[in-house]
């Protein structure tokens, strides 16, 4: 009887007394125990421990239970996520998107400029009916991928078929499609560069195949060596593993590099001889920071040199000046690719039947510049050279800085968005974390968020050199918020490193 008006309770009312609820029962089907081992071992240390540390602090701090906390605000310094840290992003684009979302506004002459509403009313005739709503194709909408065609033509000097892109939902979701392709058990590798971004780890992990760490030499700027390159494929290969892939993240995350051409020539020449596809991270070739220096394609030096490498390039719309992080959208394009993998590539796409519509777009929009002679445009190269210029002042004084505190060193930031300083690390920092049988890193970095809010990630989430400790920082904060930083870092190392 009284499970029936509990059942009356809710079709009348919608919401039931906990009086009258009857008892939860146990959790028999699922519990940690039960779930896969991949899952339970997989990793992702820039939303990892510290993090979780930085949100209960950020709860006493909205309650008032942390008034005797010696700072008043979190400064999330642990991931590239521009606008959560007070980048705008570029109205030319938000404009665009806005008259996707709602196509009137393509059509209306007195609330956006006509260079916005020809791109928009472009993308309309190009989508279904004009219906942002709708499914696209699983590749995404061809009108989008037309527009990244065009980029990619321009950037690497020649013809981009808009059939060998993919638009997913950021670049992460296309890594894990190509990195699908490469791992069947196992005994299948992907050779990781160490320092790397936690993501391909963690795919690793959960596809059952194994990272296999080629280490960045931190003397000489984080470069590649060739002699380390061949010592991790020889090393796997004697335990009987099957080298796949090499995964090259240019410019560097965590550890900002711009690769050389002679590098990188020496890349896909090793991947030629090694069987191995290249997997070229470019997300923030539009973040460079230094004049001695430019960023080139891989898949334009494949081409150059003609080179039989498959490689796979990714880009995305969450870095580079537009830090649309939260719109998700990235993509892959394919070279080299034979089309019958395209094919098995365009299956697993159709699995979750397409990208979000607004990222397809945005993803064409960003890669795109409004025409030179449009109304939008002066407006548009001003907010994008404000962003740069904020971007290399903060990376040469980040650098410069962190430099100056004895027991730190950092290599110099050439690109992306972040900072990864070397850490000397003793005293009681290290004694708790011998004793926990934890990083000293992490040590290091949960006792700086909880002296001074500042979140950063530890370097060991991402892998180092053994006997070493880094952690990552990033150079997004406004700059008067980027110098207290760097302040209450410097003070905190001096107080907590050694002591």
């Amino acid at each position: 009887m009284l499970q029936q008006g509990v059942r009356r309770l809710v079709r009348h009312a919608g919401r039931v007394p906990s009086s009258l609820r009857p008892a939860a029962a146990a959790f028999s089907t699922m519990t940690v125990d039960d779930l896969p081992k991949r899952v339970l071992e997989c990793e992702y240390a820039v939303r990892g421990e510290v993090l979780l540390k930085s949100e209960e602090i950020q709860k006493q701090l909205a309650s008032g239970s942390g008034s005797k906390l010696p700072f008043s605000k979190i400064v999330p310094c642990n991931i590239g996520n521009p606008q959560a840290v007070g980048q705008k992003p570029l109205e030319f684009h938000r404009q665009v998107v806005a008259c996707l979302a709602n196509p009137e506004l393509a059509s209306r002459g007195d609330v956006f400029a006509a260079d916005v509403r020809d791109r928009a009313s472009k993308y309309l005739t190009g989508i279904h009916d004009g219906k942002a709503g709708a499914y696209s194709h699983s590749k995404g909408h061809l009108v989008f991928r037309k527009d990244v065609a065009a980029w990619l033509t321009e950037r690497d000097g020649f013809e981009t078929d808009p059939e060998d892109i993919f638009l997913t939902d950021g670049a992460s979701a296309a890594v894990k499609m190509v990195m699908q392709l490469a791992v069947g058990g196992p005994e299948d590798g992907i050779l990781l560069p160490i320092p790397q971004y936690p993501l391909y780890s963690a795919t690793m992990t959960l596809l059952g195949g194994k990272s296999v760490g080629y280490f960045l030499n931190e003397e000489a700027g984080w470069g590649i060596d060739l002699d380390e390159l061949e010592r991790s494929v020889s090393e796997f290969r004697k335990t009987g593993g099957k080298p796949r892939a090499i995964v090259v993240i240019n410019p560097g995350n965590p550890t900002g590099q711009i690769l050389s051409r002679e590098v990188m020539e020496s890349v896909l020449k090793f991947a030629e001889k090694e069987r191995l596809m290249v997997m070229a991270d470019e997300v923030y070739q539009d973040n460079i920071h230094v004049d001695h220096k430019k960023f080139i394609s891989f898949r334009s030096l494949a081409k150059e040199l003609g080179s039989t490498v498959e490689v796979f390039s990714f880009h995305s719309i969450s870095k580079g000046v537009t830090g649309e992080c939260g719109l998700r959208g990235g993509m892959v394009h394919c070279h080299n690719v034979h089309p019958k993998v395209i094919d098995q590539m365009y299956k697993l796409a159709s699995i979750s039947l397409c990208s979000n519509i607004l990222g397809q777009a945005l993803m064409a929009s960003v890669v795109q510049l409004p025409p030179a002679d449009g109304p939008s445009r002066a407006a548009f190269d001003k907010e994008r050279s404000e962003v740069r210029a904020a971007l290399r002042r903060k990376a040469k004084r980040v650098t410069e800085r962190l430099n100056a505190i004895e027991g730190i060193s950092c290599q110099p930031i050439e690109g992306a968005m972040y900072a990864f300083p070397k850490i000397n690390i003793t005293g009681e920092t290290m004694k708790k974390a011998i004793s926990l049988a934890k990083p000293a890193d992490l040590m290091y970095c949960l006792g700086m968020v909880e002296q001074t809010g500042i979140v950063t990630v530890p370097g060991s989430g991402f892998g180092q050199k053994p006997g070493t400790s880094h952690l990552r920082l990033t150079i997004l904060p406004d700059e008067v918020t980027l110098e207290k930083v760097l302040d209450d870092l410097e003070d905190f190392h001096r107080k907590h490193a050694s002591g």
